[in-house]
This record gives C-alpha cells, sequence and structure tokens, in this order.
C-alpha cells in the first residue's frame, strides 16, 4: 500500500513576481492562491519586493495590524516587511520585503554564497544584484517568521521561483534544514539567453555546455544561482517536458516534477454578458482601426490577435508579421482582417491625433501619419515591429484588405487609445497566433482559450505540447487550439501555415465558428487549477520527505 502523501502545514512562496505585474509568473502564482489558499489559509503566505518607493501598491491591500507583533520584532532584527494580502482572488497574505539596505553588505552576502554553495557572483551586474538582494531579504523574513512563531515542529514548504530567488532557497537551505526547498525554474536564463541571441536551442540542445555558453554569453552568474540552486533545493521543478529536458541539459539536473501552469477562469464573463462584452470589444478595436487607417471596416471583418512580452523571435512576433503580410496576397481571402499586436514596448504617450478622432463622431477617409501604431514609442525608429512593418510595407494602404494595427502598451484599461483591459481585449479575437519559438508554457493561448477564442501555438510551447499530449495527437484548429509543429529552421513553412489556417477560418460558416468556440473553451476547461493542482503536493510531498530524511542523517 503507497504511503500517504506529506501535506504541508505552512507555505512561503516567493517570486520577483508576486504583487509585482511584470510578466507570466504573476499570473502562475495568482490564479493559483484561492485553490491553494482553501486547504492552507493564511498559512499560505506570498512574499515579494517592495520596489514601490514609499506608493500604494495598486495589487497590495496593506493591513498595519496584520501580523503586527512580528512585524516590530522583525524589525528590530533589521528586517523592513509590509504586511498585507495580495488584491487577487482569495485575498492571501502577502509581504512585501525592503531589500534596499542589504546593498551595503552584498560583497559579504556574496561571499558566504560562494563558500556555502558555490555560486559564481564575481561577473553580477545590472539586475542580478538587484534580484539577489531580494532574495536575502526574503530569507530573512522566512527566517524572522519561522522563529518568532516557533515552527520547528511543523511541516513547512519554502518555495522558489526563478533565478532571481535563488539565494532564498539556499539560504534557507543552510540556515532552516527542517524547512523542505521547492525550486521552480520557468524557463532557464540561459536557455532564454542563447535563443535571445539567435542562436539554434532545439536541434543542438544536447552539444550545448551550461557553463560553456553562459561565459560565452556573460550569463555566468545568473546561470550559476540557477544551477546551484537546482541542485541543492529538496525538489527541483519546472512547467513543462521541453523545459525539463532543457534543464536535463544546460543545469545538469533533471527535475523532480513537472508543474503545469494552470488557470482560473472565474472571472470571464458567461452568456449574454461575454457577448454584451465581446461586442464592445470589437466595436472599439474596429474604431481604433478605422480611425488610423481612415477606413470603414465591416462588423464581420476577423479579428487577428498575438500578445505577450515583446521578445521578438522567442514569442514569433516575427513569424505573426510575416504570416499576415502573407495573407495580404493570397487571393483566397476574402473577408477584410484587421491583425493586432498588443505588446508593450517603450511607449511615450498616446497618439493625440488618435485620440481626437476617437472623440469625434465625424467619419475620416484619409489615413493617421503611421496608420499602425496607437501610441508613439521613445525608440520608434529602433523598434521591431515597426521596422518590420516599413520593411514588408505593411502601410494599411488604401485597397489592402489585411491591416495592422500595433497597442504597444500594457493594457490596464487606461492606456488613453483602447481604454480596456486585457482580457476584454482578447475577447474581441476572432482567432489568437502565438507561434513561439521559446516558450516554457504559453499563458498567451490558455487565456484564449479560456475566453473561447480559437488560437495557434507551436509544439516548441509546453502549452502546445500539453494540448497534444491530452488529445493524443497535433492539435488542429477543430479542437479549438491548432498546434504547428516548429523547428529550428522551418519559419517559413509555419508562416505559411498559419496563413493557410487563417484562410480555413475565414469560410467558416457561424455554426462551425460556434463549434469551434465552444471546444477552445471546454479544452482550456482541463487546465484549471483544480486539475493541475495536484501537481504541486505531490512536489511538496517530495520536498518534505527528503527534508526529513536530511535532517535525520545529521543526527
Amino acid at each position: 500500500m503507497a504511503s500517504r502523501r506529506h501535506i504541508p502545514r505552512y507555505v512561503f512562496e516567493t517570486s520577483w513576481e508576486v504583487c509585482n505585474k511584470v510578466g507570466g509568473i504573476y499570473t502562475v502564482l495568482s490564479t493559483r492562491a484561492r485553490t491553494l489558499g482553501a486547504r492552507l489559509g493564511d498559512n499560505l503566505v506570498f512574499i515579494g519586493p517592495d520596489c514601490w518607493h514609499g506608493q500604494q501598491c495598486p495589487y497590495f491591500i496593506e493591513d498595519n495590524e496584520l501580523l503586527r507583533a512580528w512585524r516590530e520584532q522583525a524589525a528590530r532584527e533589521g528586517v523592513l516587511v509590509r504586511t498585507g494580502r495580495w488584491r487577487v482572488p482569495g485575498k492571501p497574505i502577502a509581504l512585501l520585503v525592503d531589500f534596499h539596505a542589504y546593498f551595503e553588505r552584498k560583497n559579504e552576502i556574496y561571499t558566504r554564497l560562494w563558500e556555502d554553495f558555490r555560486v559564481d557572483s564575481l561577473h553580477a551586474y545590472g539586475d542580478y544584484d538587484e534580484s539577489s538582494m531580494f532574495a536575502y531579504a526574503v530569507a530573512k523574513a522566512v527566517e524572522s517568521y519561522y522563529n518568532y512563531f516557533r515552527l520547528d515542529g511543523e511541516r513547512v514548504v519554502f518555495h522558489a521561483n526563478e533565478w532571481m530567488t535563488g539565494l532564498a532557497a539556499l539560504y534557507v537551505r543552510k540556515h532552516l534544514p527542517k524547512v523542505a526547498t521547492v525550486f521552480t525554474t520557468h524557463a532557464t536564463s540561459i536557455g532564454r539567453s542563447i535563443c535571445g541571441n539567435h542562436k539554434p536551442l532545439y536541434e543542438y540542445l544536447h552539444s550545448y555546455d551550461g557553463d560553456q555558453m553562459a561565459a560565452e554569453l556573460n550569463m555566468q552568474s545568473k546561470h550559476s544561482v540557477e544551477k546551484q540552486t537546482a541542485h541543492n533545493v529538496d525538489c527541483f521543478t519546472t512547467v513543462s517536458d521541453i523545459t525539463a529536458e532543457e534543464c536535463s541539459v544546460l543545469l545538469c539536473k533533471d527535475c523532480d516534477k513537472v508543474l503545469p501552469n494552470g488557470f482560473e477562469d472565474d472571472f470571464v464573463r458567461k452568456g449574454p454578458a461575454y457577448d454584451k462584452q465581446r461586442r464592445a470589444a470589437r466595436k472599439r478595436l474596429l474604431r481604433v482601426a478605422s480611425c488610423l487607417t481612415g477606413k470603414g471596416f465591416r462588423s464581420d471583418a476577423i479579428i487577428l490577435a498575438t500578445s505577450g512580452r515583446y521578445e521578438f523571435a522567442n514569442k514569433g512576433i516575427d513569424l505573426f508579421l510575416s504570416a499576415v503580410n502573407r495573407l495580404r496576397f493570397d487571393e483566397r481571402l476574402e473577408r477584410e482582417v484587421v491583425a493586432f499586436v498588443e505588446v508593450p514596448g517603450w511607449v511615450k504617450e498616446p497618439r493625440q491625433d488618435l485620440a481626437t478622432r476617437l472623440l469625434s463622431t465625424e467619419k475620416y477617409y484619409d489615413a493617421l501619419h503611421y496608420p499602425q501604431l496607437t501610441h508613439w514609442l521613445h525608440n520608434q525608429h529602433e523598434d521591431l515591429v515597426m521596422n518590420t512593418c516599413e520593411w514588408l510595407d505593411m502601410w494599411n494602404k488604401p485597397g489592402d484588405k489585411v491591416n495592422i494595427v500595433f497597442i504597444p502598451c500594457y493594457l490596464t484599461g487606461d492606456d488613453g487609445i483602447l481604454n480596456m483591459p486585457y482580457y476584454d481585449a482578447l475577447s474581441a479575437a476572432d482567432l489568437a497566433v502565438y507561434p513561439s519559438y521559446y516558450e516554457p508554457w504559453g499563458y498567451t493561448p490558455l487565456e484564449a482559450t479560456a475566453f473561447s477564442v480559437p488560437c495557434i501555438t507551436t509544439d516548441l510551447a509546453g502549452f502546445g505540447l500539453w494540448v497534444n499530449s491530452e488529445l493524443g495527437r497535433s492539435g488542429i484548429l477543430a479542437d479549438g487550439v491548432e498546434v504547428i509543429h516548429r523547428t529550428d529552421h522551418n519559419f517559413n513553412e509555419v508562416a505559411d501555415r498559419i496563413r493557410d489556417v487563417v484562410i480555413g477560418f475565414s469560410r467558416l460558416d457561424k455554426n462551425e465558428v460556434s463549434r469551434l468556440r465552444h471546444n477552445a473553451r471546454m479544452l482550456s476547461h482541463k487546465a484549471l487549477w483544480k486539475e493541475f493542482i495536484t501537481h504541486y503536493y505531490d512536489a511538496y510531498d517530495i520536498a518534505l520527505r527528503r527534508a526529513a530524511e536530511r535532517t535525520r542523517k545529521k543526527k
């Protein structure tokens, strides 16, 4: 008979993105919080950076009475913490730690890190120092909490996310040996760097040496702390099978558990409310496109969309633009297409000429200057999307049946042009395209399916591989997700395939489109946190058992 799974009594989880919405890990943690909190209650504690310089954090509900006695004791120990709750479903306890005071001890901290775990911080620069001091502050806060509340006899898990918090996991491992440590790398620093430097990753993966590549790409310190954390925690995890293989080769450490990223869809409107939201969002997007281009678009124009972090090649933004350009010249396409690139760039300000048009009731028949851009950019003449549009001559000319709109800002509802949250804008899309080259998981396609938007992704994305695994074959658009085979060298074939899928979609009738949208939604249900949370309990079990065994051996 199998032994019972060890369940933690306390979980401390840290990330640079706790109460700090800068990337996909924010979504991982914030959407999981309610499911995990339903079991752990206020014994689930998230820890993030206090990087707001005395200002109110919009994602944090500060509560000075919460844990007040401990917070005051921690302050006497030199650990400065703001207490409150994360403004997400479940409202878990969140601690924001002030890490700035530790910079003056940086060399001492790095020396200890080298002596204890052989982490090479000699080549540190830029965000390495900031992340490491944050991680050190996190570890000191956990140590203070652990000692104050006398958790020595409890099952406690400390969960660190990404290399930025590796130092925290290593400190906890040394100074709180009874605490079970879990480390999740969502994307290896060296793997991302290889791709970001336009080097082929997959065909040559097993020929790469992680340490050698770190030296070549000036990534020694980030790679070192990530690698040593992976080797020294009780349970090393990642988010997909494709990244697990990457970890095995580049970090020389097999993952103990894959933790696929789930999602909560309780905020997705349903029925008439969803239909109303979608109609309003479509109207707004097409209105923005019309005011930019001077064209009147039909209400049944196909809205294509891509979004995500501005990693031009890694996220497949280059492929999306290439596929859209091919659509322009394909006589099989009979419907209008408006393609939206919703990727935050270096925004200067909303375009006032566009904002003025949007407020007017007049009809315009001339295009604005730069008729594909909604916000002025600081680096407009260096921006990759704008340069690609110019190179491909995509200027939304009269007679073009395919038009492109670049919205280079975070869609928080107050951008000055669209003035619509991202999920509202997402619901307007007929088809979403995420042809990633480097994508450990891929929240953008998962979010699209949750909003009943069929999408295209690739089998180099963890989500795409999960879809194929779930279906037992490669996903096709009829399933709600088309998973295109992508390699290091088949860029043109993938662009052609995206074009063909869009053309096929354009020929579907309303009933067929409704079935696609339904299938996309049903597929997303299989990735809800209630389905995936068991993987986390498996990881906690592994860590708790190993920590218990480790401490027994030391007695």
